[in-house]
């Protein structure tokens, strides 16, 4: 065990499918810890989800990373004791599916406890394990609506929008690493195990909570709390701004070379800024359409202004900071070439050598996984022909 690999030797079963619970799992790998990922035969479907390379999508690649695959047909009875199996042999059991489901195949909680009574048994799941909506279907953009995320992410055409990403995905993952870390801790004075269940639903609203108060409190949305912070359009570009203190407003206006803006009584705090945004926010976008991007960033930075030029991606990988303190490596993964990958944080730096680091091919170490459990190339190969588990072909 060490600062860099905690989790070394920890046995990790990953039956999850889509973002959260596969990079939760992946997190786990990053820190040490043997992942064995149980696809269908058809694999993950996030290995489908937008442009696939190889038999990858990058949604499935970067939460798959350093993981072994085998791929099982739970409807098959072979299948379905191999996964029985690998459940009462691990330390950490992950599963994705809707509440109820896991049961079925005997693979619940109450079922896996009872061969394995000191496993950690983690459930994602769109709304828990319990409640009226707990067999419901939820995806993250679904969850940004249900959350009130999107009723707080409003556009200039002021209708409510979807972050552009796995967001609630993401944190869901962050929520479950955390809980499973600490449920790891503890075990070491526990005999028993634990069930831990950590839904999209309950992260979105954590990652909320103080918005939630304020709602509460207030009565409704709350008016912004800095404003005039936001994005705005440049001769060129965009350029976000915000302030944290109060006498950087009049900074900001005499950046934009407006001292009487900071004069003005209708702006005299956060409260009569933010009551006031709809005559505020028209004068400072129309006075940094006057220059570049880069004019207003470089002015902004001599007025100790807090502001930055909105950068996309290609932007960030080239950036002198991000490059001098390899906020990101490549890493080579079959089907894509080298591919750029943001550093975790706390986490050793990636190794671009090591095949360890790759996401698994559907399948790729299905022989080995099984002859681990004792399973004789006779009986794999018996396995294989029923239908039971699908075998890479260097399998």
């Amino acid at each position: 065990m060490s600062y860099e690999k905690p989790f070394d030797g920890l046995k990790v079963l990953d039956m999850s499918q889509g973002y959260a619970g596969p990079y939760c799992a992946a997190l786990l790998a990053q820190y040490g810890a043997d992942i064995t990922k149980v696809e269908p035969p058809e694999g993950d479907w996030a290995r489908g989800l937008g442009a696939v390379y190889g038999d990858h999508s990058t949604i499935s690649m970067t939460a798959n990373r350093g993981k072994k695959s085998i791929a099982l047909d739970l409807k098959n009875p072979g299948g379905l004791s191999v996964a029985q199996d690998l459940a009462a042999n691990c330390d950490v059991f992950i599963e994705g599916f809707r509440p109820g489901v896991c049961a079925r195949f005997g693979l619940g909680y109450e079922d896996v406890r009872k061969v394995n009574p000191g496993v950690i048994y983690l459930s994602v799941s769109g709304y828990g394990q319990e409640g009226p909506y707990a067999g419901e279907p939820a995806t993250d953009t679904v969850v940004q609506a249900f959350s009130g995320l999107m009723s707080i992410n409003r556009g200039n055409d002021e209708l409510p929008h979807r972050v552009n990403h796995f967001i609630i995905d993401c944190v869901t993952a962050l929520y479950a690493y955390q809980a499973l870390s600490t449920a790891l801790d503890a075990r070491r004075d526990a005999a028993e195990g634990r069930l831990i269940d950590c839904s999209l639903m309950q992260a979105a609203a954590a990652l909320q909570t103080s918005k939630i108060a304020d709602f509460h409190l207030e009565g409704g949305i709350s008016a912004s709390n800095n404003a005039p912070a936001g994005c705005y359009n440049t001769q060129d570009g965009f350029i976000a701004v915000t302030l944290v203190k109060e006498e950087q407003y009049k900074q900001l206006c005499l950046a934009l070379g407006q001292p009487a803006l900071a004069d003005d009584p209708r702006y005299q705090d956060f409260a009569g800024r933010a009551q006031n945004m709809d005559s505020l926010g028209p004068a400072v976008q129309e006075i940094l359409l006057q220059h570049t991007t880069a004019e207003w960033a470089a002015r902004f930075k001599d007025a100790g202004v807090l502001a930055h030029a909105v950068a996309d991606y290609g932007d960030w990988m080239a950036d002198p900071h991000v490059v001098a303190t390899k906020a990101f490596q490549t890493m080579a993964q079959p089907g894509m070439g080298m591919v750029p990958l943001a550093q975790i944080p706390g986490t050793a730096p990636i190794d671009p050598d090591d095949p360890g680091q790759q996401a698994p091919t559907l399948g790729q170490h299905g022989r080995r996984i099984l002859s681990d459990l004792g399973y004789d190339d006779g009986k794999i190969d018996q396995l294989a022909a029923a239908g039971a588990v699908r075998l890479a072909p260097e399998d």
